[in-house]
């Protein structure tokens, strides 16, 4: 099952050092998780003075329960409070785009 995950982060005044001080771990199970097939695109969201506020995942799990036990239980942008809100939906990736 594929979905698209987006995670916004809070908007207080640490915000943008919560994302920074979580970054390398963030960006390493992402790697993880791209080279195992689980993650399929991402892009950061940017606000309106151009700095990461927000992140869109599309990605690729047995159910979302098994996102969630997988990944989310142990994201760090989650567990470092970076994330303020998280939606998961569930998405179907065209072929033509789908590298499997």
């Amino acid at each position: 099952m594929q979905f698209i995950v987006t995670g916004y982060d809070g908007k207080d005044d640490g915000a943008l050092d919560r994302r920074m001080a979580a970054r390398d771990a963030h960006l390493k199970g992402a790697e993880e998780m791209a080279d195992n097939g689980k993650w399929l695109y991402a892009a950061a969201i940017l606000n309106e003075k151009e700095q990461m506020a927000g992140s869109v995942i599309v990605c690729e799990f047995d159910s979302e329960e098994s996102l969630k036990k997988e990944w989310l239980d142990i994201e760090p942008y989650i567990l470092g409070k970076v994330w303020e809100k998280v939606e998961i939906t569930r998405a179907q990736v065209p072929p033509l785009f789908d590298k499997k």
